[in-house]
Formats: structure tokens, C-alpha cells, sequence
């Protein structure tokens, strides 16, 4: 009977429904339902974009008869919340676009994971948005182009050309609503089912959700964009306002602060590595710091939080760039302040200073083949230091130094000492030797540069009270754990990411009790102390200044 009516009525397509959720039959011209490439797209990205999520899974939960309904929940869990987060986007007219950006995105973040165990936290979208095009391209490989091609253009074609289905827009929010009520049921009846696993999974190894796809790097970008726009900070906060120094002392102070790049401290031949990488430093009267730990694991971190004075636990990046730094504090006493970079920028530091741009070869004039050299930012320095006949001089070198991962570009041939070398940007493709050794090479590099730099000092002892201060912003890991470069999250990061190599040399002038200094040089240290103890190199007296932090209290 009720057949019967339908065929009379000739409705033009049949429905059926459990409740009104799950199916519905449309004919071919009314096109698909948002819900159902919601689906399709969560569920492609589960299986095709989590590789590295998964295998990092498999690590603390081996695959066993026991344990893979448990792991096979994880994908099921991770495709319910990707389904309530793509169907707050379900509008018609929003959907499509927001799933292509999702795919291309996704594609790149499981490149990127799978290469080098990187995590797209805050801290890395800021990094990726502060990344200039000579360090993309560093990170560009054909494997890479595999990867957005296969699961993130072909996927996002096909998404393009699906025809979605017109609904009343009263329809449209109540299916996403109980897209959302069924998604959340799924997520809890299997958090219920498998308690004791989730209560693991979410206490004791909460790491292991940083490489969900696309989950947590959409949730990076809101937390990220939440921290850019919420703040209500304007103008600059001014700090050690009453900075003075001595006008008696007959001796001015010329002192060069050398930022090195992706240095880890283990590899440093000053602290007892198997290798002499610091074959140079070694025969100079260097005062070596073996107990150094950075900022952060990133340069975007690690380079303004060590010269804000807020130290790593209080530091905040919109807080920071809102108030001034040592270098300000600094120039409030009259010195001469110059930041040369080779590389990125300064990340906001110099900017209300002398800035000089050493990446290219307009500036740097020993550059070759689209490399310039860290060593050319010593050409012409002289002539600075000539042309300022008063006041304190500080100079602030950025190194290239060991960025990676294209080790092999960062030095010249002649230091080529260790081989075979990783000669390509596509690191899981070299063995643990080939890295190390072209990782290795750029530390000798390093050494022939700060060589150099003390080399600068020693012919200008006669007019100048000179210090040299090197230290790296932040390590680096080298394949150990299948973890590579740096960015990690500071809590979970590995010491080869955070241990930092920490050099100090004195000219015959400056007034300082080295064996107090070597003394010190044995205590651990962090980037916290750089504020204090540049203030220190330049005897500078202020409110802000706190003599605990300062590595040269005591030693003057």
C-alpha cells in the first residue's frame, strides 16, 4: 500500500532513515551530501596522511592480538574528531574550499613528519611563517613533491569536482549537528570501552598525539592565532631606563657576541667529543661553558627570548616583542650597537638597531653558489669599529652555522674533513655517519670562524677592552630515535636539541679573574643568563640588571 503511493505520487528520489542520520538515497542529479564527503575526506586522511602518527603508536604499543582492536579505536577516534572539526565548515559554500586547504596542508605536515619527526606545534607554524626562501628551498626535495602530489593535489581534484548537494540552510546546520552528536557518541562509547588503554594514551603519553593529522596542527594554528590577536599590548615597554656606565674608566669596551645556529654541545671537541671539531679554539685562551642550555629548540624562539629579561619560564613572544632588550638597554648607555646577520633576521631583536644583511651577495662578498659564508661578516668590520671613535662597541654576528638540513652546503670544500658526507637535503635517505660527518664539518667551519673573530679582537687589544662571547641558539638531532633538525616541544625535546656549546675569550685589556670565570664556566647554565652577562661585558649599572644571572659577578 504505502509502495503503492510512492509510485503514484512519483517522488523523485526515496529516502530512508534511522532517525534521520545515516542514509539517504539521492538521485544522481541532486549531488552529494556535505556528510558523506565529510566522511570520506576524514576517513582518506586517517589511513593516508598519519604514517608517522601510527608509527609512533606501534612504539609504546607494540601490535599484538591484544592491542590492535585498541590501536585499530585510535583511527576510528581520530576520524570522529576530524569529522565534529571539518563539519563546523559543512556550510556549501565553505566545505569544499576548507577540505583542499586541509588536504594540500596535510600533505606537506605528513611529509614532514614521516622525513624529519617534526611537529607542527606554535612555536613551528612560527617558524614556518618567519622562514625566508633560501632556507624553504633547503627543504625542498622531489620526494616532497610526491607527497602534496599523491595526498594533497590529486585528493583535493576530486573533492573540487564532487557536486555537493543543495539543502535548506535550517537542514544543512542540523546535519551538521548531529554529524557532530554522532561523532562525539562514537569518541565516547569507544574512550568507555577501552578505558584502561585511553587512560594511558592520554596521561602517560600525551607526545604521541602531537602527530595526529590533521588535528593537532588546525588546533596549533587556533592557539597560534588566539595568542596573535587576543593580547591587547601597544607601544614598547622601555626597561633600565637609569643604564649608565663608568665615564672615568679610561678604557673602552669592544665586545662581539657571536649567536651560532643548530650547534648541539655534544658534538663541540671543547667538551670532550670523540671528534676535534674546535681544533682552533682549543689552542686559544677560551673559557668553555659544557653546561649551557638554550631558550628553546628553535631560533624563533631561542634568539629573542635570550635577549629579552624574562628568561625561558617567563618569557611570552607578544610580551617580548613589546618590551625592549639588552641590546636597547645597551644603547641607552651610549654604545655603539651593530647586529650582522647571515641568517634568516634577527627575529625582531635588532630591529630598533643597526641592521646589516649579510644572506645575499649584495652585502656579503664571500658567497658561492647561492651560499654566502659567516666568515664575510667579518669583511669591513674593522672599518666599523675605525669609524666610531666613541663610546662601548658591540657587535652581534648570526651565524649560518650548522642549519639544516643541508649540512653540506655550510662550509667550504677545504673543510671537508670528515667523509663520506650526506650530500643531499632528504636525510632519512643517508646513513647516521654521512649526517654526523657533514653536520660535523660545519663545526670546524665554526671553529675557523670564531678563530677569526678573536683574531679581529687580538688587533684591536692596544685601544679596546675586548670579549668574545659564542653560543648557539639551540641544538640539533641527527637521526638518534628517528628524531631530526629541531623544533621539538622544549618539555619532551631531546638534550641534543637543548644542550648548547658556550665559548668565552678576554683580550689582554679587559679586567677579569679567568680562573674565577673557569670556576663558573664548571656550574650549569642558560640562555637566561646572556641579559645579565652582556650588561656585565659592558659594566653597565641598572635597576634591571641582576647580578645572579650574570656569569662575570664576582670575577671583575
Amino acid at each position: 500500500m504505502i509502495y503503492a503511493v510512492l509510485i503514484e505520487k512519483r517522488l523523485s528520489f526515496d529516502t530512508f532513515f534511522i532517525g534521520d542520520l545515516l542514509f539517504s538515497r539521492a538521485s544522481k542529479s541532486s549531488g552529494m551530501k556535505p556528510r558523506f564527503l565529510i566522511i570520506g575526506v576524514a576517513l582518506f586522511l586517517t589511513l593516508a596522511g598519519n604514517g608517522a602518527f601510527f608509527k609512533h603508536v606501534l612504539q609504546v604499543y607494540p601490535l599484538t592480538f591484544g592491542s590492535a582492536p585498541m590501536i585499530a579505536s585510535l583511527g576510528v577516534v581520530l576520524m570522529a574528531v576530524m569529522v565534529i572539526i571539518f563539519s563546523l565548515f559543512s556550510s556549501r559554500f565553505l566545505l569544499k574550499p576548507f577540505l583542499i586547504i586541509v588536504l594540500l596542508l596535510s600533505s606537506l605536515v605528513a611529509y614532514f613528519m614521516s622525513s624529519y619527526d617534526i611537529i607542527v606545534d606554535t612555536h613551528m607554524i612560527q617558524n614556518i611563517l618567519e622562514t625566508n626562501i633560501n632556507e624553504s628551498m633547503d627543504l625542498f626535495s622531489i620526494q616532497q613533491v610526491l607527497y602534496f602530489l599523491l595526498l594533497g593535489v590529486l585528493p583535493s581534484i576530486i573533492v573540487y569536482r564532487i557536486k555537493l548537494a543543495s539543502m535548506p540552510l535550517k537542514r544543512a546546520v542540523l546535519e551538521s549537528i548531529q554529524n557532530i552528536a554522532i561523532a562525539l557518541g562514537i569518541i565516547i562509547v569507544i574512550i568507555f570501552a577501552f578505558s584502561k588503554f585511553y587512560t594511558s594514551f592520554l596521561r602517560e603519553h600525551k607526545p604521541l598525539r602531537y602527530y595526529s593529522n590533521p588535528t593537532f596542527y588546525l588546533y596549533s594554528i587556533g592557539q597560534y592565532v588566539n595568542k596573535s590577536f587576543s593580547h591587547e599590548l601597544t607601544g614598547l615597554q622601555c626597561i633600565g631606563k637609569d643604564a649608565c656606565v663608568d665615564k672615568n674608566d679610561g678604557h673602552r669596551k669592544l665586545v662581539i657576541l657571536v649567536v651560532g645556529e643548530a650547534v648541539r654541545a655534544d658534538h663541540f671537541g671543547l667538551n670532550g667529543y670523540s671528534r676535534q671539531t674546535t681544533p682552533l679554539l682549543k689552542n686559544e685562551d677560551v673559557i668553555n661553558f659544557p653546561h649551557f642550555m638554550s631558550c628553546g629548540t628553535e631560533t624563533a624562539v631561542s634568539v629573542p627570548c635570550m635577549f629579552s629579561s624574562f628568561g625561558r619560564e617567563a618569557y611570552d613572544k607578544d610580551i617580548a616583542q613589546h618590551t625592549e632588550n639588552v641590546l636597547d638597554v645597551l644603547g641607552r648607555t651610549g654604545a655603539n650597537i651593530l647586529w650582522r646577520d647571515n641568517n634568516s633576521d634577527s627575529k625582531g631583536v635588532a630591529v630598533r638597531m643597526q641592521y646589516e644583511d649579510y644572506k645575499n651577495s649584495d652585502k656579503n662578498t664571500m658567497c658561492e653558489e647561492g651560499e654566502c659564508r659567516d666568515e664575510g661578516m667579518l669583511v669591513g668590520l674593522q672599518e666599523y669599529i675605525n669609524a666610531h671613535p666613541k663610546g662601548d662597541i658591540v657587535i652581534v654576528l648570526h651565524q649560518m652555522g650548522n642549519h639544516g638540513p643541508a649540512y653540506y652546503k655550510r662550509y667550504p670544500k677545504a673543510f671537508e674533513k670528515y667523509t663520506p658526507v650526506c650530500k643531499t637535503n632528504q636525510l632519512e635517505q643517508c646513513t647516521q655517519a654521512e649526517i654526523t660527518n657533514a653536520y660535523d664539518n660545519t663545526i670546524l667551519y665554526t671553529d675557523y670562524f670564531l678563530s677569526k673573530v678573536i683574531g679581529l679582537l687580538k688587533g684591536n687589544d692596544a685601544t679596546f677592552k675586548t670579549a668574545m662571547f659564542y653560543l648557539s641558539d639551540h641544538g640539533e638531532s641527527l637521526g638518534e630515535k628517528g628524531l631530526y633538525l629541531h623544533g621539538f616541544p622544549y618539555a619532551i625535546a631531546p638534550d641534543a636539541q637543548k644542550h648548547v656549546p658556550a665559548v668565552m675569550w678576554f683580550g689582554k685589556q679587559f679586567e677579569i679573574n679567568k680562573e674565577i670565570v673557569k670556576r663558573h664556566a664548571t656550574q650549569p647554565y642558560s640562555h637566561d643568563a646572556l641579559f645579565h652577562t652582556l650588561l656585565g661585558f659592558v659594566e653597565v649599572n641598572s635597576s634591571v640588571y641582576r647580578s645572579e644571572l650574570d656569569i662575570l659577578h664576582g670575577a671583575r
